[in-house]
């Protein structure tokens, strides 16, 4: 029976971290995550198991050196922890200069932490920002569309008694000119009847 496979983006919701961090756990850890026949990565439920225990780490304060240590070495997070605390003391001290790799480690978390923030603060404001909008453009549009009811309505009431006014007019022009015809008839067939 075939594994069930994941792909980036399915993987990173289940592990509620954006796609760029598993493909930088990746790379840093040097985990060995599966590709298809075109060369894309898919995730199995192993997979997503060595992801979420990673990012429990990464929540518990432990830097990446110490949680590759955990997943290559079968070290528990202390000792893992403790043992790259010493290594990158000397290395510090002697040459004078920043430890890069921890300075990229921190930088990494630095960004997913900033990430996070971001993204929550997005989030939240997002749904205020939507609700008043949802408001005030709600009461907006129904104030336009009453008042251009109402005009509408103004405007079709003046046609009609327009229309009315035309046709009593037509009426009485109509009646006007039968009433004249009847007349002229009456006079001319008096006149016949005279001559």
């Amino acid at each position: 029976m075939d594994k069930l496979r994941y792909m980036i983006s399915d993987a990173a919701g289940l592990v509620n971290v954006e796609a760029h961090v598993l493909r930088y756990w990746e790379e840093e850890l040097e985990l060995e995550i599966p590709r298809n026949e075109m060369g894309h990565r898919y995730y199995t439920r192993e997979n997503i198991q060595q992801f979420l225990k990673i990012k429990e780490l990464k929540e518990q304060g432990y830097q990446l050196k110490a949680i590759k240590m955990v997943i290559h070495n079968g070290k528990n997070p202390e000792e893992a922890a403790a043992l790259t605390t010493i290594n990158q003391q000397p290395a510090a001290s002697m040459s004078g200069t920043v430890n890069y790799s921890s300075a990229e480690d921190k930088m990494a978390q630095f960004r997913l932490l900033m990430s996070g923030i971001v993204k929550e603060a997005l989030a939240e404001n997002n749904q205020e920002l939507g609700r008043e909008v949802g408001e005030n453009v709600g009461d907006r549009v129904l104030k336009e569309m009453n008042y251009l009811m109402r005009e509408q309505d103004e405007q079709e009431e003046e046609r009609y008694k327009k229309l009315d006014a035309a046709i009593r007019e037509l009426n009485v022009k109509k009646l006007k000119g039968s009433t004249k015809k009847k007349e002229s008839r009456r006079l001319f067939a008096k006149k016949e009847v005279t001559t």
